[in-house]
């Protein structure tokens, strides 16, 4: 599967202006200078007066809208990744273990993206991306995988052509007078839209683009690479190998508090590309985000319940104990089985009107049934910072700076140990131990524009270090070497 981390947008970070209904009051002021008119001309001047305030203070009431009503191409963006994995300690190895000797791989993504409003309340998307290359190991050996745009080897009959990547329409009521403007960007339509609103967005999705989300965590190819780090990945959400899939989310957005739901298709095997039907598979989310605060503190909470053909681990574990042979989880798959799990996700501004913040994210599920459709991960913390460059005179610039602890549960490692696979884990037996994360990256903004055309070119070093990969103390310490430069429009 893909890392999903492409599947964010890169919204545009804009500034909010409300708009409310002050023609009552001016009616009221006018009326009241027409009464004190007739018996005290002074207190008629004071009162125009106080009506020519408020309608300078308080703008008219604006209905949403688009800036324009014409389909629009909202982005385009090209991003290259040059990772080197370094050889590591490795006394064993199975088929899906790191490289011992090392390698180096490089990843090519292409991107189109595409929405129309033709109306203020209904949006419509269309995204295309094509993928080209391989991730480092094929993509295998780790809990946190270590580049977001990967398609991993597990979808081996996938071809590397163009792929519809979204296909959705997003419908919104208002739930009041003020509205926000928002500007073009990847999967969003420049205009004025309801600051408090029920919202519908149903189609050909990714998940991550409506939960979850960090401002300073959240998108592969402009912030951190670490699967661990752009995403919860103790949350194993619904996605084909590519990291889409079909659903709807229903929810009411405010500037205080949202709360959004989502049903989404899971597929019919695990790290499979064919999606399921809801009725026999789907995937429940749940996320409440608050934001009151005036200093900018989100905080969100998101919980999730997954059904689908699942493997067991204890069951797994028992018949290879009865039969003499290795345990194999996706040959106990069966129908209507669960997985559940939550998910804890902070972001703190501190300076530079919020591009130098914190973050922080928590995650568990309950690690009973196989891992389906993102990573092999059941318990997760990560914590990490944005800094700005405008403190050394290069205010486009950032510097990221993370780490993460991630394990597995009880039922995982015992799987693992006895020599059985996943599909991302397996190096034939574990000493098991928590796999430890650390990314630093450097954003250089090159250009803002080229030839007067708004086009960004980015170019990001990147360094990653993991012990215990695979969460295996027997093998590692290893480390990620990496460049990327991206360009979008």
């Amino acid at each position: 599967m893909s890392s999903r981390g492409p599947g964010r947008p890169s919204r545009a970070q804009v500034r909010v202006r409300h708009t409310s209904c002050a023609g009552a009051r001016v009616r009221r002021a006018a009326l009241l200078s027409l009464l004190l008119a007739a018996r005290f001309p002074e207190a008629a001047v004071a009162a125009a007066a106080e009506a020519a305030s408020d309608t300078a203070s308080e703008p008219a009431t604006a209905s949403p809208a688009p800036d324009t009503r014409w389909p629009t191409l909202l982005a385009a963006q090209y991003t290259y990744v040059l990772q080197h994995q370094t050889g590591l300690h490795s006394p064993y190895a199975g088929a899906l273990s790191l490289e011992p000797q090392g390698d180096t791989q490089a990843t090519h993504t292409i991107g189109f993206y595409g929405g129309w409003a033709p109306v203020g309340w209904a949006q419509l998307y269309l995204d295309t991306e094509k993928f080209m290359g391989g991730g480092v190991s094929g993509a295998t050996g780790l809990g946190g995988l270590t580049n977001g745009d990967v398609v991993r080897e597990g979808a081996a009959g996938l071809k590397k052509t163009f792929y519809l990547a979204r296909a959705y329409v997003r419908l919104m009521l208002p739930w009041g007078a003020p509205v926000s403007h928002v500007e073009r960007a990847q999967d969003q339509t420049a205009g004025t839209e309801a600051v408090r609103r029920l919202e519908l967005k149903a189609g050909l999705v990714a998940v991550t683009d409506d939960f979850d989300h960090n401002r300073y965590a959240s998108a592969t190819r402009t912030q951190f690479m670490n699967w661990s780090l752009w995403a919860n990945t103790a949350w194993d959400y619904a996605a084909d190998t590519r990291g889409y899939t079909d659903g709807l989310v229903l929810g009411y957005v405010s500037p205080a508090w949202s709360l959004r739901y989502g049903l989404y298709r899971m597929p019919t095997l695990a790290n499979g590309q064919t999606l399921e039907t809801l009725n026999r598979a789907r995937e429940e989310n749940l996320e409440l985000t608050l934001s009151p605060w005036a200093g900018g503190l989100i905080v969100r909470f998101l919980g999730y319940y997954n059904t689908a053909a699942m493997g067991d681990y204890r069951e797994a574990l028992a018949l290879a104990a009865r039969t003499g042979t290795v345990p194999d989880v996706a040959a106990d798959g069966r129908n209507g089985r669960h997985k559940y799990g939550f998910g804890l996700n902070g972001e703190l501004p501190l300076a530079d009107e919020g591009e130098t913040g914190l973050f922080l994210r928590a995650g568990w599920n309950d690690g009973a049934t196989e891992t389906f459709a993102f990573t092999e991960v059941d318990r997760q913390v990560s914590l990490g910072a944005q800094v700005s460059g405008a403190h050394w005179q290069r205010a486009a610039d950032r510097v990221g700076l993370a780490a993460v602890l991630e394990g597995l549960s009880g039922p995982h490692h015992d799987y693992l140990a006895a020599g059985g696979a996943g599909f991302l884990l397996g190096d034939g037996r574990l000493a098991y131990g928590a796999e430890q994360i650390l990314e630093v990256y450097y954003r250089l903004q090159l250009w803002d524009s080229v030839a007067s055309v708004p086009l960004r070119v980015q170019l990001s070093p990147d360094f990653q270090f993991i012990r215990r990969p695979g969460y295996n103390e027997d093998r590692g310490p290893v480390r990620f070497y990496g460049l990327r430069v991206h360009q979008e429009y």
